[in-house]
This record gives C-alpha cells, structure tokens and sequence, in this order.
C-alpha cells in the first residue's frame, strides 16, 4: 500500500519542477482566452477606427482606378499602381492589425506569464506518432475539448440565432435606404452583431482559463517518490552528506587540539568539560583556544599534561566558560573576575616553576554568575 502510493502523483510540483517546466515552454495557456481578447480587440479597433480606415481605403482605391488609357498597356505602370494600393491598405489597417496582435500576446501571457523557449521548435517525431495521437483524441484531456467545442458551438449559435432575430428588421430595411446610408447602417450592425458573439467567447474563456491551470498543475504533479529524488539531487544524499559533516567535525578536532599546547590554563569540571584558555599583553581579555566534553574533555587534559599546562578544577567556571564562549572568543565581561584569580593562580604556578618556594593554593569559590551556570543531566544522575 505504501509503495502504490509513493507512485501516485499525488504532491503537488516542486518549484524546482515548475521552473524546468517553464524553461521548457510548458506553461498554463487557454486558446480561448486568446481568441476572446484577439477577437474583442478587433472588434473594438474596428468600431473607434473603421470609419477612418474606410475612407483611407476608398481614397486609395479611386487613385488606384483613375489612371491614364496608356499606362492600361503599361505592365510596369499597372504593377505599380498595384504596390502602391497594396501599401496604402495596409498602413491604414496596421493599427488594427497590432492592436489585434497585441491583444493576442497579453491573453497568451495572461495565464503564463511571457517566456521565450526553443524547446517548442525542436523537433520531436514522437508528436507524428499516429498511435499517441489516437491516444490523445481519446484521452480525458481529448474528451473535455469536444465538449467544450460543442458548448462553444450551440453557444455561439443560440447567441447567433438571437442576434439574427432581434436584427431582422434593421436588415431588411437595408434595402430600401440610399448607398451611403445603407452602408454604414451595415457596417453598424455587423460591429455590433460581432462584439456580442464575442462577448459570447467571454463565457466559453472565462471557464477554459481555470481548466487549463488544474490541468497544468495536474500534469506537473510528482509522486513522493519523485520528491525524495529531487531532494536527494539538490540538497545531495543524506549518507553522504552526515559522511561530509563527521570529516569536518573531525578536522576542526584536530585544529582545535593543535591549539591546546598555547594554552596557558585548563579548567575542568572536572571530567565533563574541559576549557583551556591563553593571555598574554596582547590580548585584550583572555580567549577560550580549545573545549569540550566527554572524551574531547579527556584528550584536552592529556594534551595538557603532555605540554605541563596547569589544569584547574573549577566547575562553575568551567561550565560557564564551555556553554557562553565560542572558540577563539574573548571570554564574557561577567567571567573576567573569576578567570583573572585564575591567571593570577597560573602566574604564581609559574614562579614557582622557576623560582621555586612554597606550592600556589588553587582558588576556591570562584565568583561565577549564576545566570551564566548549568547543571549538566549527567552531573544530576550523578548525584542522585
């Protein structure tokens, strides 16, 4: 049961997932949002801009027609003639046409947002398969777009139908009214007639643009399995990973201990942690150089004693120093009384060592905060 559902896609895609989607073209995208705002555009550029183009294109297509009788046996002059009509037609339509064109972008990108790929235009002969076409035909996906073309259809043609109804009147009196009059009472309709089928598309685009999105958020979606991979590529395996942490753990080990023979004193607690600190003139507060715990705390006090550094049993202290000092860190303002009787306990040890006389007294009753102190949970099983 749970390999099946480590299978299913079930999770939803990864952001890493979407973007190589998105770099590879596949974004959510609704043709009939497309085709809604392409159509409305023209319909509306037509309406503000009809008029003028009309009457720019007539102008054109009387100086196209009013030539001389010999350039009619002139192929160069008729060709001319021709080129230059053809040019003035389209300058006077280009605003319609780039405004249609834009409309068509913007309800592209709307869903997807503006990408450019090539992985569309590369070529993939799995697309000519016949059998993956027949399964697309018959697929759900294939299903939903014939009923949605035939909703689109009986749509289309009730919106058709009534329009035809409502405006039988207004066309058959087409006839009966002058050129000029006849012709803009047509080309008022027909503008008419087609913002409303295209207010029609409206419905059709308004419930295709939220299909496609489940649709393209379903076909992205990764089984769990599919997400532990990811993981594993991106972040790296996890064996492999606590493998790297261990060996750098281990290497700042070996750095730290290279550090202990510097120290001047080491203060335990006296087998749970161990903390050796270093001063000298050009310090401005004595700094922790290595610590530790457990075993680590052992091997401080062997290198200590290798290298004749004083160990100093000083609990409180010592667990202060270990949990509020990082290494290589000056030690806290609240420990410099206690951590300067120490020195002044090393200093004397070292007089000693040369000048000798009587055996320094360690320092008992360190004044530690009590903020700045923890009982350890081994110390208190200890205890108990």
């Amino acid at each position: 049961m749970s390999e099946s559902s480590d299978l299913e896609k079930t999770e939803s895609p990864s952001p890493r997932r979407l973007q190589k989607a998105r770099e590879e073209g596949q974004v959510a995208r609704s043709r009939e949002l497309v085709t809604f705002l392409a159509l409305l555009a023209s319909g509306v550029g037509f309406s503000a801009l009809g008029a003028q183009w009309v009457a720019h294109t007539t102008v054109a297509l009387k100086g196209s027609l009013d030539f001389e009788r010999s350039d009619a046996f002139d192929p160069l002059a008729l060709g001319e003639r021709l080129g230059t009509f053809a040019s003035d037609a389209l300058i006077a339509i280009l605003p319609l046409l780039l405004l249609t064109a834009g409309a068509a972008i913007v309800g592209s990108a709307l869903l997807g947002g503006f990408i450019f790929s090539s992985k569309p235009f590369t070529l993939d002969l799995s697309r000519l398969s016949p059998i993956k076409g027949l399964k697309r035909t018959w697929s759900t996906d294939g299903f939903s777009e014939l009923v949605k073309a035939i909703v689109k259809s009986v749509l289309l043609g009730v919106i058709g139908g009534w329009i035809l109804w409502t405006d039988r009147d207004a066309f058959a009196g087409i006839g009966s009214m002058a050129l000029g009059a006849s012709m803009t009472m047509l080309g008022q309709l027909i503008v008419k007639d087609f913002l409303l089928l295209t207010l029609g598309l409206a419905i059709i685009a308004g419930l295709d643009a939220p299909v496609q999105l489940w649709r393209h958020h379903k076909s992205l979606k990764m089984t769990k399995q599919e997400l532990r991979d990811e993981a594993r590529e991106s972040e790296g395996d996890p064996a492999q990973k606590a493998r790297i942490r261990s060996l750098q753990r281990q290497a700042a080990t070996r750095r730290m201990m290279a550090e202990v023979p510097n120290a001047d004193v080491i203060v335990v607690n006296p087998s749970h942690y161990s903390v050796a600190i270093a001063y000298n003139a050009k310090m401005r507060a004595p700094k922790v150089l290595a610590k530790g715990s457990a075993l680590t705390a052992l091997r401080i006090r062997e290198i200590a004693g290798e290298h004749g550094i004083p160990i100093l049993e000083a609990p409180p202290l010592a667990r202060a120093l270990y949990k509020h000092t990082d290494l290589g860190r000056e030690i806290p303002i609240a420990l410099y009384e206690a951590v300067a009787l120490v020195m002044a306990y090393v200093f004397q040890i070292k007089r000693y060592r040369t000048q000798g006389g009587a055996y320094p007294t360690a320092p008992v009753g360190l004044p530690v905060p009590a903020d700045l102190d923890f009982v350890p949970v081994e110390e208190t099983e200890e205890n108990a």
